[in-house]
Parts: structure tokens; sequence; C-alpha cells
């Protein structure tokens, strides 16, 4: 394993997984539009060390965690299951009584091997190298980097931010981004469900100001523990350590009581006030949208430290798939045992990238008897971040989530409209932008699972078993193309697929365009009709499944009819019964 970034870095060139940038680049979209593009290449492309930065002194990486190889190489691992494995070992002889447990393993875990952080030893840390104090502070100086065009500004992509609890002192870390305000002042964007939120929240109740440290360019074993949803009050140093299978070293702050990395690149120590927020945003986020303009506390720096020759560690976020896709799978692997020790049905899960890892789930499952299928749905959205999931689709043990001709050939052959879709509602991910209000809307569940005694039988009488004429659009209906056509022809097909593109106006929404649909005679061989704005590409399969996963509201954009059913995943507007404000694609 890796004493710092650098270490990575020098791991990296070793194995030909680093390309080197030398002539001089802007940190205003010029490198954001180097790494989208290798972000784009096949299998993640390299990562990219930007030498020579106009704005700034300090060298710019970028994209290091995004390939299946580099985030294998970045914790330790020959493939991702591998930290699942060291997981299931202990569960298996210390299996846990409830979830609530089971998020406890790691550090259980931990505890037998004596992982834990420990205090950094030696006369000054090398984050520590350089101190900058008071009226020396100027973030300016800090190669951030302004990502996509609509961005407010620069933002701190890829920070460690540190906070305790008011109430127990427990130490967490989370990655929440900095949009820089000015020399000494960035925004704290930690969303309510974060615990960055929740310690927040103490101190404003007790008025009292709250102490924050950020490390940027730690080990990768120490990043990658920053995104990892790990249960409130448990140090995700102690992740860090686990995944290192050795301490991590840490330090004291030089102007607060915060303990960060010793062997970070960059720390930024200060502070936030109980109840000052400022505006912050938009950013161009992970779901290849910008997330709008709201209020956010606001972090005041102290104290910038850092190393002699430090390297700013940044990533670019936006539509899949990109470096965050790979954290993200990680975290999908890891986690899995845990999940499994309450639910032990569950045989595996598939978060698709399209969905951008909280809009949709496929899990397989060992069913045991009638409504199980059901049953893991509810459990999943009662649980941590998988609550923030809108759609979870079941299927059997026989088939693999993770392969989309599987599940696809599921969906088409077995999928029944009128007894296989469960609508509810619940918590939804800050960042989704299709439900009518902030943080909360209706999540659908789809059961493909084979049908049991005791269950209402599927309908058999909407069967095709030819192929269906190729339809006319009616009036208004710009294009289509139905979709799948090709794709198990010597398979009984319970469902036809066509996709449509329309334009939307004041006057005409989604139900104006299904009505029309549904009433077309020459359609009435398809089943599942989905609507996708004028400006989409229907043979650009990824594409529309991102729309469809980002741009549906279960409880409102499914507009049913007997047996068939009409999906908006077009963009919303007030016609639609859509108040909020829509947010705008990502484009370099």
């Amino acid at each position: 394993m890796y004493k710092n970034l650098k270490g990575f870095l020098e791991a990296l060139d070793r194995a030909g997984e680093i390309n080197y940038i030398s002539e001089p680049v802007s940190v205003r979209l010029e490198i954001s539009r180097f790494t989208d593009r290798e972000s784009k290449r096949p299998e993640g492309g390299k990562a990219l060390f930007f030498k020579n930065v106009k704005e700034s002194p300090f060298p710019v990486v970028t994209n290091i965690f995004g390939s299946t190889r580099r985030i294998c190489m970045a914790l330790g691992v020959d493939n991702l299951d591998s930290l699942g494995a060291r997981i299931r070992e202990f569960t298996e002889l210390n299996p846990p009584k409830n979830f609530k447990e089971a998020l406890n393993i790691i550090p259980l875990a931990i505890n037998a091997s004596n992982f834990f952080p420990r205090a950094f030893k030696g006369k000054s840390a090398p984050c520590q190298e350089i101190v900058l104090r008071g009226a020396e502070v100027d973030l300016s100086k800090l190669p951030v980097l302004w990502c996509w065009p609509g961005d407010a500004g620069p933002f701190v992509t890829l920070p460690l931010v540190f906070t305790k609890s008011l109430v127990t002192g427990r130490r967490n870390a989370g990655m929440y981004r900095l949009q820089i305000f000015d020399k000494n002042t960035t925004g704290m964007h930690w969303h309510i469900h974060k615990d960055g939120s929740h310690y927040y929240n103490e101190y404003c109740k007790a008025a009292k100001r709250m102490p924050v440290a950020v490390a940027i360019g730690a080990d990768p074993a120490v990043t990658y523990a920053a995104t990892a949803p790990m249960p409130r009050g448990i140090d995700e140093m102690i992740l860090a350590g686990f995944i290192k299978k050795k301490p991590v070293r840490m330090v004291r702050c030089l102007t607060i009581d915060m303990e960060v990395p010793a062997e970070a690149e960059f720390i930024l120590e200060g502070y936030v006030d109980p109840g000052e927020f400022r505006r912050e945003g938009p950013f161009g986020d992970h779901t290849g949208y910008y997330s709008l303009a709201d209020d956010y506390p606001v972090f005041h720096v102290t104290a910038v430290t850092h190393r002699k020759n430090p390297v700013y560690n940044a990533t670019l976020v936006g539509r899949p798939p990109m470096e965050d896709c790979y954290l993200a799978k990680a975290t999908e692997r890891l986690f899995l045992p845990m999940l499994q020790t309450v639910m032990p049905e569950i045989c595996d899960y598939w978060f698709p990238w399209e969905g951008v890892f909280h809009n949709i789930v496929i899990v397989a499952i060992d069913k045991e008897f009638p409504g199980h299928a059901q049953k893991i749905m509810s459990g999943l959205w009662g649980q941590g971040q998988m609550s923030f999931c809108k759609a979870i689709i079941i299927v059997d043990k026989n088939i693999n989530p993770a392969d989309p001709e599987m599940v696809l050939k599921e969906l088409l052959t077995k999928f029944d409209i009128t007894s296989d879709i469960t609508i509810t509602k619940g918590v939804l991910d800050v960042l989704d932008h299709s439900s009518p209000f902030t943080n909360f809307g209706n999540k659908i569940g789809i059961d493909l699972t084979e049908r049991f005694s005791g269950e209402p039988p599927r309908s058999g009488d909407a069967l095709y078993t030819k192929e269906p004429g190729i339809p006319n659009e009616p009036v208004e209906i710009n294009n289509s193309r139905q979709l799948f056509q090709d794709s198990f022809k010597n398979n009984t097909i319970a469902n036809r697929i066509i996709a449509f593109s329309v334009e939307k106006d004041e006057y005409r929404g989604g139900k104006h365009f299904a009505d029309i649909l549904l009433s077309a005679t020459n359609l009435e061989s398809f089943n599942i009709l989905i609507l996708f704005d004028n400006s989409i590409d229907l043979s650009d399969n990824s594409t529309l499944l991102w729309k469809l996963f980002n741009n549906v509201d279960p409880g409102r954009d499914l507009i049913f009819k007997g047996k068939r059913v009409v999906i908006d995943a077009c963009k919303k507007l007030p016609v639609d019964g859509h108040a909020r404000e829509w947010p705008e694609e990502l484009i370099l």
C-alpha cells in the first residue's frame, strides 16, 4: 500500500497508467476538457498529471481512480470483491443481529487487527512543512478547477472534510464540494442527510462555532474512505486502515482542534459559524446536470498548510462514465457482504452507471416465498443510503444483475405491467431533479422473479409472437425507434418497447402525447411507449437509459391505460405538474 499520494502516483507511472501534460493549461475549463475526454476513453483512459498550470505554481492530477485497474491498485487488491471477501470472513465468524450491527462490522474487525488511526510521530508532519496563517491565506493560489461553463465559480472537487460531533466527540470524514468565494472563504456543501450536516446542526443548537479541516491529496485509501457510506459515529480513517492493513497517521491542526492525515498534500483549517449561509452553485454534478444554486454554510479558512512540493488532486464529475463511477463501484462491492448479513437472500446487486448510483439498482435474490421480492424492496428502501434509490428491479438468483442482456430478456419476456410494479414514496437524493419535491418523492419497484403459488399470475394475453409492423408516427410525433427489436427474436415477447421524440411546449405536456399514442390503432402492438425530448438521439441506448433513470418520477410520469404504459422521460414543464426549476445538462 501507499504512504501518500505521491507513492501512488509513482506506482501509476511504473504501471503505465498516467499521462503527463507539459503544455501550459488553465484551471478554467481547460483541465476539465482534457479530463472529460480521457474519462470517456475505453477502460477509463489514463490518470492525467498537469505539470504546468497557468494560474498556480502547483501541479494538478486527475482521474487517478478512473479505471478498474487503477481503483484496484488504489485499494491494493486484484479485484474489487477482495475487500468484501475480507468482510465476509468476519461476518461468518461473528454474525450480526441487525443492520446496525452489520454496518459496524468493519470497526469490529479492525479492532481485532489494531488498525485504528495513530498519532504522527516526528517533529513536523509532511502536511505542515509550509504554514500560511491569517492574512497569508490566499485560496486563489491553489489550482482549484472551474469545471463546467455554467458553474458559479471554481470548486474543490476532491476534499476530505473532517468534522467532530459536539455531543460524542467522534470524528467524521466526508467529501463535500467547496466553492471558492474569495481568498479565505468557501461554501460547505453538505447535504442534509450527511454526517457533516448532522454535526453542524449540533453546533447550531448550542450556538457554537464549528471547527472544520479539509485535506486535499491524501493516499488513495484515505481518499476513498471519505466517499464511503459508513454509519454515523464510525471514523472513516478506520476503514482506510482496514484497506491499508496499516493505521492512518494523523496530526493535530495548528489553529483548530482537529486531526488530519499527516501525509496529505494540502490542509485547509478553519471554522463554520452557525446560521451563516451564502448562495452556492450551480455546479456541474455527477448526474450529468447542474445541481441548482442554494444556500449553504460558509467555511472560513484560518490556515493553509502543505508539503514543500505538493500535488493538487482533483476530480471532474459529470455524466457517466467518469472517475467517480469507479469509486462508487468499489463501495458497491465492499458493502455487499454487510447487506447480505441481514438480507441473506440477496445474491448480488448492480448499480448501472446510467442511474448515477442512486436512481436504480438491480438485485438478484434467492426467492423462497410469495411476496419475497416486495420484502426486499421494502427492506432496501429502509436501509442507509440505499433508501435514496428511486428504482429497484428484483430478478431471480440465476440472473446475473450486472448482465444487461440477461436482465433485458427478463423484462421483455416476463414483465407484466398490471402486476409487477410497486409504487411507493420516500426519501430521495437531494440531486434528484425529477420529483416535484426536494428530497422526497415517488419510487418504483419491479418484480421480475418467477411467480410462486399464492402470488397473482402474470397476464398471458399480452404476449406477442410475431414481429410488429413499422408504425407510422401519429401527428405531432417527430421520430420513433423500436427498442430491442433485434433481441431475442426466438423468444415469446411479452413486451414491445418503442421510443418517441417529441417537442413539448407550455400547452402540450407528457399526458398530451400519451393520449395521442395510446389512441393510435397502429401502435397497439406496443405496450411500453417512452417519450424523449426532440434533441435526444434515439439510436444511443446509453443516453436513453440515462434520461429514463434521471428524468422520470414514477408516480407522475407513468401514464397507464389497461395493460399499456407511456413513460415520460422528457424535461418537465409546469404543464406536466412540475413547478421546480429543471436543471440544464452539462456541455463543455
